[in-house]
């Protein structure tokens, strides 16, 4: 019963935010700064996923064969490979990583 309460408390939230989203003025979303913080925010917090996801686990601060993909990843988008060459060589080199270290 309490994960239909999350669920439900949840979707009443979701929906508010939105209903909040609507009532902003016109006005201000054409501010530049407003403009130009939707437009880093995401960004910012696939960020912050990317880097909790992969170098926590529990509370401590772990360096694994995922920190190895995120490193190849980067050295993929540097060189500006596309996209799908820039997932490849994370998962390569994150399960190349992986067979080698067991």
């Amino acid at each position: 019963m309490n994960v239909w309460i999350a669920i439900g408390l949840t979707t009443a939230g979701c929906y508010l935010v939105k209903l909040l989203g609507l009532l902003v003025p016109a006005g201000t979303l054409e501010r530049p700064l407003v403009q130009r913080l939707a437009a880093l925010l995401p960004v910012a917090l696939l960020a912050a996923l990317t880097a909790q996801q992969t170098f926590a686990a529990g509370g401590a601060l772990v360096l694994d064969a995922r920190a190895a993909g995120i490193a190849a990843a980067a050295v993929a988008l540097i060189v500006r490979a596309p996209f799908l060459v820039v997932v490849g060589a994370a998962v390569v080199v994150t399960a190349g990583v992986r067979a080698i270290g067991g």
